[in-house]
């Protein structure tokens, strides 16, 4: 981010407004509707509570129905309250709380059963195993027919998860290229499509426990995904047999028994409906509503994800790039975004003073970067909050340039639209949001091998930009080589500062001169391509000295260096630097890199990596 980062922030803007958030005085939120409000403090501390004390009461059976209430209830306020910390994890928890409570699952090993008799030992419905069973169906299935893009397929969805280390013992027999699209993108592909199926069934379903187990593994170490690995491993029960539990409790121990519940065959339940049993009379109201909702709950699962994710019946206002309401759509992991450049604009309504705010400002997510809705909402924050600091009837424009499944870095929204003003429906299309250039997606391929012939300090970053609009950009002087180069279309180059216009047609290029700001316009009738390639010679040379210190130290060591060091290198040896002599940076980060070193040594045993594995599992279930 050093080429794009632009630090007019700090210049030309209102760069102090992070601390008023700190302090907690102003606040931009994101709820799905607007009068959804988070109470007072002591008030959401009372309602965590209740939250837990409900999830509490499900997991042991007592007053059942009220614990999912207690739970469901302010389980989907919080979820609705902030839009940026959706995702298909957590939507899945409030399904499967709402299911939870039209369920019996408190007839076994429960709280109530020990009060209840009517309970304790109880058959449970079958409609009640096939609504659970339906649900990991379709998160399963409907991931599965998501990765079916062409993006998944072509592996460009998670290009670089296979240098992880859980491939290596792929990378033994495959390439990295190989292993990615072989194993990350095409497993996953045929996992989601089949699990649900090879579970369901008796024969298949001792290898589906051994694909899906080793699979929620990797993924609980692969991504940061809280507790979903570890209860989609617990959802894998309610695909057994339902007397697996009483056959499992058999096997214990006489004297454990007493403790443990019951292994004797249920009881028959009200809530059953035996037929050919001797049962009394046909089937209750109840039993025909319970079927009804199981057939349609089935349906519109299958039908599409819930709310569905397809024109028309989506809202078409939370349509962006994907279709659909992020964190409802199934999609997981089917798209990487990678952010090059954000910058927010300011104009004063009434002096027309123009200044720049700090991406972010008022707000910790950066979820609102890739959905209007959020872009939407967030100009309207600010437009609330800037009168405050003098900045009166603010227009505010966005430039947000994303990368999405190793694609050219384009804009997502029309920078010239003041977005405080800016119409937004959640059922009408969003008029300023740019079309993703799905035409460029072939240049991916050329883009990787551009990159491969690159040598080990150059970097590049590859553009793409719309007819009649320019990219502002500001060369470090970090970066004392970087040049641009025209991969389609033609562009016309001012340098800011020289008051020079340089014109480039497809295969030109010209060198940027750093510490300056420069202007890329895009004249021709199509978007336009280009690439910077850029070399942080800065970086290169502190690398330089590094090694030479290092070759240095070596010398003296082995005693071919003749020559006497300086006293502000003695350090290097691992003496103290002499009195009233300063150490040099170049030498400080010389010894901090070798204490990383030997540290990493010193903490490479197997024993000290499981050490570490296992602190960092106990703090993830702590949390």
């Amino acid at each position: 981010g050093l080429l794009m980062a632009l630090d007019v922030p700090q210049e030309r803007g209102l760069g102090h407004l992070d601390q008023r958030y700190l302090d907690g005085l102003e606040v931009c939120r994101f709820p799905l509707l607007p009068f959804l409000q988070p109470l007072p403090l002591d008030w959401m501390y009372l309602l965590y509570t209740i939250m837990f004390l409900g999830a509490l009461g499900i997991m042991l059976g007592c007053c059942y129905r009220l614990s999912c209430v207690a739970f469901l209830c302010p389980y989907w306020y919080l979820f609705l309250l902030d839009k940026t910390s959706w995702n298909n994890h957590s939507y899945l928890y409030g399904l499967l709380g709402f299911q939870l409570a039209l369920l019996g699952a408190d007839r076994y090993g429960s709280v109530d059963g020990l009060f209840r008799p009517q309970k304790r030992n109880a058959h449970v419905p079958l409609w009640n195993y096939a609504l659970l069973r339906a649900q990991v169906f379709i998160v399963y299935f409907i991931a599965g027919l998501k990765k079916l893009d062409g993006d998944w397929v072509g592996g460009f969805s998670m290009g670089s998860l296979a240098r992880h280390w859980l491939f290596s013992p792929f990378r033994l027999v495959l390439s990295e290229e190989q292993t990615s699209l072989l194993v990350v993108h095409g497993g996953g592909l045929v996992l989601d499509l089949s699990a649900g199926f090879l579970l369901f069934f008796d024969a298949t379903r001792p290898l589906a426990l051994v694909f899906v187990t080793y699979f929620h593994c990797m993924n609980s170490q692969l991504f940061s995904i809280g507790m979903f690995s570890y209860t989609m491993l617990a959802t894998n029960g309610l695909f057994c047999r339902p007397e697996w539990p009483r056959g499992l409790l058999a096997r214990c121990p006489p004297w454990l028994r007493g403790v443990l519940p019951s292994t004797k065959p249920p009881q028959p339940s009200p809530d059953c409906h035996y037929k050919g049993r001797g049962a009394r009379g046909g089937l209750q109201p109840r039993q025909h509503l319970a079927a009804a909702f199981t057939i349609l709950y089935r349906w519109g699962g299958y039908r599409g994800p819930s709310p569905c994710d397809h024109p028309p019946c989506a809202p078409q206002g939370y349509n962006n790039w994907t279709n659909g309401l992020y964190g409802y759509s199934w999609d997981m992991m089917v798209h990487s975004r990678f952010h090059q450049h954000v910058k927010i604009t300011y104009r004063d309504g009434l002096t027309g003073e123009v200044g720049y705010l700090k991406p972010g400002v008022f707000t910790q997510s950066r979820r609102w970067r890739d959905h209007a809705d959020m872009l939407k909402q967030y100009s309207a924050c600010l437009s609330r909050l800037l009168p405050r600091y003098n900045v009166s009837q603010p227009r505010l424009y966005f430039d947000v340039w994303v990368s999405i499944n190793e694609r050219f870095q384009q804009r997502l929204v029309d920078p010239r639209v003041d977005l405080v003003r800016a119409p937004w429906s959640p059922w009408t299309p969003t008029p300023w949001l740019f079309p993703l250039l799905v035409d460029l997606s072939p240049w991916r391929q050329r883009l990787q091998e551009l990159e491969a012939q690159l040598d080990g300090h150059t970097d590049a970053v590859f553009i793409a930009d719309f007819p009649g609009l320019h990219l502002e950009n500001f060369v470090s002087e970090d970066l004392g080589n970087t040049s641009l180069r025209v991969l389609r279309g033609q562009v016309l180059v001012e340098l800011v500062e020289q008051q020079q216009n340089h014109s480039l047609n497809e295969g030109q290029g010209m060198q940027l001169p750093a510490g300056q700001y420069h202007k890329v316009h895009t004249v021709s009738s199509e978007p336009s391509c280009y690439m910077y390639l850029y070399v942080n010679t800065t970086a290169l040379e502190l690398e330089r000295n590094l090694t030479r210190l290092r070759e240095l130290r070596d010398r003296v060591r082995n005693g071919t260096e003749r020559s006497p060091l300086p006293p502000e290198l003695r350090p290097i040896l691992g003496e103290p630097p002499p009195a009233g002599v300063p150490l040099d940076p170049v030498v400080s980060l010389f010894l901090r890199r070798e204490q990383r070193e030997q540290r990493r040594e010193r903490e490479s045993s197997p024993a000290q990596r499981l050490r570490r594995f296992l602190r960092r599992k106990f703090f993830l279930f702590r949390r």
